[in-house]
């Protein structure tokens, strides 16, 4: 029975990402009056990129939002994220170059899920041009191992392994949940119904934090918790980086579950 039970919850939370995700972007509206209040920050360039089987349209609400607190944001215009296929390996560190050549400044990478990994890569083979990594439900912790660990996303992976190559972003060896070159947040939650919560997390350290928030695994996009984190982060001074701290004017502390 005590196999069974995290079978149904992990069962239960899978079928219900879908409603969770819709709820979470009712939530993103309602709060958007009080979202307004979010830190802002040097407006630097924010590189976003999205999820396995999600393309540039699933991170729109998020880009239209960092657009709005002033920062120059683009998506990867990669099309549909099928994982880290031969385009993928080439393009994404060409697009970094570019970004940080144009600005003349280190680019910030915010990645949903698969696209956290890819950012963490990223900050590993060019930490000069990454000022921070934000992952949004990136299951990182398992991404070396490369095996199907029973969860939606893990099989969701392994259905377009064929069209993957074996080169990687960067020559990083060991598990990408050490901490990084550079300043990187790893936002998680426990109701996520599409990756193993756990592997979303990174060791803590004097530049690397986990944050947890309520949303679905679908639905981090446009949740108003998340949100508010990455506009925090973002915010940060590029050599004064300090810990996440839970807003508490306005009841906004209640959009977050109790510190671990």
């Amino acid at each position: 029975m005590s196999e069974r039970a995290p079978r149904r919850r992990r069962g239960l939370l899978a079928a219900t990402e879908p409603v969770r995700a819709l709820a979470s972007a009712g939530a993103f509206a309602a709060g958007l009056p009080l979202l307004q209040l979010a830190p802002r920050g040097e407006p630097h360039p924010v590189l976003v990129l999205p999820g396995l089987m999600a393309s540039d349209l699933s991170t729109r609400t998020l880009r239209v939002w960092l657009r709005r607190l002033g920062y120059p944001v683009v998506g990867w215009s990669l099309g549909r994220n099928r994982g880290p296929t031969q385009e993928v390996v080439d393009e994404l560190p060409r697009l970094l170059d570019r970004l940080a050549a144009e600005h003349g400044t280190a680019v910030s990478i915010v990645g949903q899920s698969l696209g956290g990994i890819y950012a963490r890569r990223l900050a590993v083979r060019v930490p000069r041009q990454v000022r921070q990594v934000i992952s949004l439900g990136s299951p990182f912790a398992s991404a070396d191992r490369r095996v199907d660990d029973g969860t939606p996303g893990a099989r969701a992976f392994q259905r377009y392994a064929h069209l993957h190559t074996p080169q990687r972003l960067s020559p990083a060896r060991g598990s990408l949940a050490r901490g990084l070159p550079v300043p990187s947040t790893a936002i998680y939650s426990r109701w996520d119904g599409v990756v193993d919560w756990r592997t979303c997390r990174q060791q803590p350290g004097p530049t690397s934090e986990n944050v947890a928030v309520h949303a679905s695994h679908l639905g981090m996009g446009h949740d108003p918790a998340v949100l508010w984190v990455v506009a925090d982060r973002l915010a940060q001074p590029r050599h004064d980086w300090q810990p996440f701290r839970r807003p508490t004017r306005f009841g906004l502390g209640s959009l977050f579950p109790p510190e671990d």
